[in-house]
């Protein structure tokens, strides 16, 4: 259990559901991880403020010495249509799901250039493909997919990979929230349960293999990539 032997990472989102589950299955192959998150994590921080962000990677580094993974999965749900939505549920979806991206590459870019570190991105499969009554959801995950394959063409040259991993419907506390705004959530998560062809919603574990490989050097001609892991939900009819 080394494929990731000292490797240092910092795992936003870390203290529940994927990224919990990232976070165990990185030290499980042997990494070193500092975990982020509003709360509960080895460090506090509020992704929607830039200052939070610039001083919690730097406290990440001085805690690690270095930073080789960077894992941005930290993200929020956001239930409405396009017109249903007001500006400040908009505007914190966006600053939640997709400015924080910005702000924590830039912040971390001179520690991973330092090393040719590798950054890792939690999507979703409605970045891929679109799903009802989640308008900001998916836009936010889909420009997290067009931001993968940015900082892997932009990165290349500095030895820098970029990939994200899009799951399919995960048994995760963020989950059980978005059920839990629906008029007949047992009707959902069923509905949500027979979209995918292995006949289950997928666990934290199913999604942080993914991210295993991905952050190991048996992914390093591997970048640009955002990988369903979705049970086959995105296989077709």
């Amino acid at each position: 259990m080394d494929r990731l032997a000292g490797k240092r990472a910092l795992v936003t989102g870390g203290a529940s559901g994927i990224g919990a589950g990232i976070a165990g299955r990185f030290r499980e192959e042997g990494a070193e991880v500092v975990v982020l998150d509003l709360q509960g994590g080895d460090l506090d921080c509020d992704i929607r403020h830039g200052a939070a962000v610039a001083s919690a990677v730097g406290d990440a580094v001085a805690r690690l010495g270095r930073l080789d993974l960077l894992v941005l999965n930290a993200a929020r749900p956001c239930v409405g249509t396009l017109w249903e939505l007001d500006d400040v549920t908009w505007d914190d979806a966006v600053a939640v799901n997709l400015t924080s991206v910005h702000r924590f590459v830039r912040a971390a870019w001179p520690h991973l250039t330092a090393v040719r570190g590798t950054i890792l991105l939690t999507g979703s499969v409605v970045g891929l493909d679109g799903s009802g009554n989640q308008a900001a959801y998916c836009a936010t995950k889909a420009g997290v997919v067009m931001l993968t394959k940015c900082l892997a063409i932009d990165g290349a040259p500095h030895g820098v990979r970029a990939n994200c991993v899009c799951p399919g419907f995960t048994e995760t506390p963020m989950l059980e929230r978005f059920l839990a705004e629906q008029e007949d959530p047992d009707a959902v998560r069923a509905y949500a349960t027979g979209l995918h062809p292995a006949g289950r919603l997928g666990t934290p574990r199913d999604v942080a293999d993914a991210f295993v490989y991905l952050a190991s050097d048996e992914a390093a001609w591997v970048t640009g990539v955002a990988l369903p892991v979705d049970g086959g939900l995105l296989a077709g009819i």
